[in-house]
C-alpha cells in the first residue's frame, strides 16, 4: 500500500479526539458492505470516520484516504480497493468522494466486486452524492448529517451533558438541566455561532463565509454547470433570505428583480437546499414528504443569519429558522395553515416571551413556542427545549 496514504492516515487518526460524539454516530450501521454519509460542509462528517477508525483499528485493517489526494492524479479508486482488498483490507474510508470525477461508476464496481472489502464514503455536495448514489440506494443506505443540536453544542463547548428529549417529551414539558440553572445565555451564543463544531473558533464568521461562498462557488455550479453572473444572483437570493420575516417566494416578483426566467427559480432554490444553504418548508398537498408547494425558505441554520444578516437579521426568521432547522431532523415539518408550523397534526406558533396565543386558537392542538423564556406551562412550550432532541 501506498506510504503516502498510510502516512496521511495516520496523522489525521492520532489528532482527533473521541470525547465527543456526534449524535449520528450511534445511529450508523458501521457493520454494512456499504454506506454514505452526506451533509454540508464543516459539520463533522470526517471527523466521524476518523473517530471509528480510532476506536475499531485494533478489530480490522482500516484506510482512510481523501478523493482529492494527489494519489488519485495517476491511480484510481478501483485500484486502490483491489490492492487494499489483496493485502487483506477490510474497511475502506473514502472522504469527499464527490471531488473524484466518475466516482459513481467505480464505488458500483467495487460493491459488486469485492464482497469481503466494507466501504463507507462521505460527500459534501449533496447533489453529486444524491444523483451518483442513486443505483445503489437499495443496498448501500446514505445517511444525512445535520449540525451540531443545542444540546450537542452544550456537551461539546461547555461540557455539559444532558439527556436527548422526544417531541412528546419536549411538549410533556419533561425538560431538565439540572447543570445549568440559566440556559437562556448559552442558547443566544448557540444561535449565533454554535451549529458548527469550529464554532470556539475566533475567525468562525470568516470559516462560515468561506464554506457558503465555496458551496455557492464551486459545489453548485459545477453540478448544474452555472456561470458566474448566475452565481451572484444566488448570492443575492441568499442575501435577502436572511433579512426577511420570513421569507415567503414569489417567482414573478423575483424573477424580475434577479433578472431570470420564473421558470428556472425553483431549480435554482432547490441546488441551495440540497447543498446545505437553505432549507423550503412546504405544505401538505403533495401526499408526500418533500413534494408539497414551498411556503417559506429559510437559511439552513441560524448561524448562517447572523453571519449574511450582517446584525440585519430578522430575530422573528431566525427563531423560525432554528425551530425547523432543529426539528427537521427527526420529524417531518411542514407549513401550518393558521400558525408557523405543523408536525403529525400539532400547530406551533413561534415567537418572543410577549407572543400569544390567538394564531393556535382554531388549533386541535395548538404549542406557543417563545424564546426568552426559561420554563413552560401547559402550552407554552419554551424555545430552547427543541434543541435537546437529537
Amino acid at each position: 500500500m501506498d506510504i503516502g496514504l498510510t502516512r496521511f492516515m495516520r496523522d489525521q487518526v492520532d489528532h482527533v479526539s473521541t470525547g465527543f460524539h456526534r449524535y449520528l454516530y450511534s445511529r450508523i450501521d458501521w457493520g454494512r458492505h456499504m454506506l454514505g454519509i452526506v451533509g454540508p460542509r464543516g459539520v463533522g462528517k470526517t471527523t466521524m470516520f476518523l473517530q471509528y477508525i480510532k476506536e475499531h483499528e485494533k478489530e480490522m485493517k482500516m484506510l482512510y484516504v481523501s478523493a482529492d489526494s494527489i494519489y488519485f492524479a495517476d491511480h484510481s479508486l478501483l485500484n486502490l480497493a483491489d490492492e487494499f482488498s489483496r493485502e487483506g483490507g477490510e474497511y475502506l474510508f473514502i472522504d469527499e468522494i464527490h471531488k473524484y470525477q466518475g466516482w459513481s461508476s467505480e464505488i458500483k464496481q467495487i460493491y459488486d466486486g469485492y464482497q469481503d472489502l466494507k466501504v463507507a464514503y462521505t460527500g459534501s455536495s449533496i447533489l453529486d452524492i444524491v444523483q451518483g448514489g442513486a443505483d445503489l440506494s437499495r443496498r448501500a443506505p446514505v445517511y444525512h448529517l445535520y449540525g451540531l443540536s443545542f444540546r450537542e453544542y452544550l456537551a461539546l463547548f461547555e461540557h455539559i451533558q444532558t439527556d436527548t428529549y422526544s417531541l412528546d417529551d419536549i411538549l410533556q414539558l419533561k425538560v431538565t438541566l439540572p447543570e445549568l440553572r440559566h440556559p437562556l445565555p448559552y442558547f443566544k451564543e448557540y444561535l449565533k455561532r454554535g451549529y458548527y463544531p469550529f464554532g470556539n473558533d475566533h475567525e468562525f464568521s470568516l470559516l462560515l463565509s468561506q464554506i457558503i461562498n465555496t458551496t455557492l462557488e464551486v459545489d453548485i455550479p459545477q453540478y448544474a454547470n452555472m456561470s458566474a453572473a448566475t452565481v451572484k444572483k444566488m448570492k443575492r437570493l441568499m442575501a435577502t433570505i436572511a433579512r426577511s420575516v420570513p421569507f415567503k417566494p414569489v417567482m414573478d416578483q423575483l424573477s424580475g428583480e434577479l433578472g431570470v426566467s420564473r421558470n428556472i427559480l425553483p431549480d435554482y432554490f432547490l441546488y441551495m437546499e440540497k447543498a446545505g444553504l437553505i432549507s423550503q418548508v412546504r405544505d401538505s398537498t403533495g401526499g408526500f414528504r418533500g413534494l408539497g408547494k414551498v411556503e417559506k425558505v429559510y437559511l439552513d441554520n441560524a448561524n448562517m443569519a447572523y453571519v449574511l444578516g450582517r446584525g440585519d437579521s430578522n430575530i422573528g426568521n431566525i427563531r423560525e429558522t432554528f425551530f425547523y432547522s432543529a426539528m427537521r431532523v427527526n420529524e417531518d415539518v411542514i407549513v401550518s395553515r393558521i400558525s408557523d408550523f405543523q408536525i403529525e397534526g400539532k400547530t406551533f406558533e413561534v415567537g418572543g416571551h410577549k407572543k400569544g396565543k390567538r394564531q393556535i386558537e382554531e388549533a386541535k392542538e395548538g404549542y406557543v413556542v417563545k424564546d426568552d423564556i426559561e420554563y413552560g406551562a401547559d402550552n407554552i412550550i419554551p424555545l430552547w427545549h427543541f434543541g435537546l432532541n437529537y
